[in-house]
């Protein structure tokens, strides 16, 4: 299994936590996890807030490639409206050329509201915008040359310049949370890219559906999904337990504000209505009960604990690649490094050694899911 480290720059959660602490902390456990063996780091796009701060995750790889040059960089993911095609092409075609084909390149159409009205633009358009910039880049990135005449971008054949060397077969990856972003992520041959905020047998009928539509697409099997988490790992279970519902809890709260999920926006916004959905089981379930289902999705706990919750987790979706965070919700530092030291010691190494799922548990996964 293929395991990679989210870095999440957040200070939501800490008291008086500058931003500089925040990046010095992410970057420290950056170069720890490419140390122990992780096999590539990972970061989100966010603008303007606690919640996270990373502007321009590109540049923040191109740094990265250049700090721990035995692991590869990920962007989860470059947030595509809020772009030119072009210049994101561009950027790709330089991380990539300087990493030496390192570079897994991650999209994603955005969610915040506060982050779409800073950069004036409407939430209305933001499926339209992924859905003609997104095979734009990607097309670019194999040819090298962009090109397109839709209605958010009239682009003129143009040569990028360093001209991609590397395939990035294999290394396209699209966030795919609703139901219109997996056939998305599809229609474009990518890995799709889910969160844990729920249990995973509530996710199986999307994953199995957009698994079945890229088979009847492009004839071949989907690449594998990435899952990303966000974990507590620890030698002791019931504090671990304790620090899990603080930390991820924190975390699910900080979600609720950033995206505003109490809110009733998404019932009006176009492409949205996925997310009006999980917004009405917030405000039922409030947040005692989003924190419980987001602890079911989640690892935490002891070694142990966690590779049988990952172990049933491969059981019941198939293969999968993993990227973890360790630093979120005002998780203190010591817990954060304690964390993923003791993850990549126990934990890591069992993973690495799975491979696909068999048959026989492919159908035994499929009766249960019925």
């Amino acid at each position: 299994m293929d395991v990679g480290m989210m870095m999440v720059f957040a200070s939501y959660g800490w008291e008086n936590c500058s931003d500089d602490r925040v990046w010095n902390e992410e970057i420290r456990l950056a170069r720890m996890a490419a140390d122990l063996g992780f096999d590539c780091l990972w970061s989100a796009e966010h603008h303007f807030a606690d919640y996270s701060f990373v502007p321009d995750n590109i540049q923040l790889m191109t740094y990265l490639t250049a700090l721990c040059p035995g692991i590869d960089v990920g962007t989860a993911a470059v947030i595509l409206p809020w772009h030119d095609p072009l210049r994101v092409a561009e950027q790709a075609a330089v991380l990539d050329m300087l990493s030496n084909g390192r570079f897994r390149f991650g999209m994603g159409r955005g969610l915040a509201r506060r982050e779409f009205e800073a950069f004036r633009l409407s939430m209305d358009e933001s499926r339209g915008r992924f859905d003609e910039a997104a095979p734009m880049i990607v097309n670019a990135l194999k040819t090298g040359f962009m090109e397109g005449n839709g209605e958010f971008y009239k682009q003129p054949r143009i040569e990028i310049r360093p001209r991609p060397k590397h395939s990035f077969d294999g290394r396209i990856y699209a966030v795919a949370s609703s139901e219109d972003s997996i056939v998305s992520a599809v229609k474009l041959g990518a890995h799709m890219v889910m969160f844990a905020d729920r249990p995973w047998e509530m996710r199986l009928p999307a994953i199995e559906a957009g698994r079945k539509l890229h088979r009847e697409m492009h004839g071949t099997e989907q690449p594998h999904l990435m899952l990303t988490e966000f974990c507590v790992c620890g030698e002791d279970l019931a504090a671990t337990e304790e620090e899990a519902r603080q930390y991820q809890g924190k975390f699910v709260e900080s979600n609720f504000v950033h995206y505003e999920f109490l809110g009733e926006h998404f019932r009006t916004v176009k492409g949205y209505d996925s997310y009006q959905q999980k917004a009405e089981i917030a405000r039922k379930a409030g947040h005692e009960g989003a924190v419980a289902g987001f602890m079911q999705a989640a690892s935490w706990g002891t070694p142990d604990k966690i590779l049988r919750g990952l172990e049933a987790r491969h059981k019941l979706l198939g293969h999968f690649e993993l990227n973890v965070a360790f630093r979120f919700g005002g998780t203190p530092m010591e817990v954060s490094e304690r964390g993923l030291k003791l993850f990549a010691k126990e934990v890591l190494p069992v993973l690495k050694s799975w491979g696909p799922r068999t048959e026989a548990n492919a159908t035994e996964a499929k009766a249960a899911a019925e």
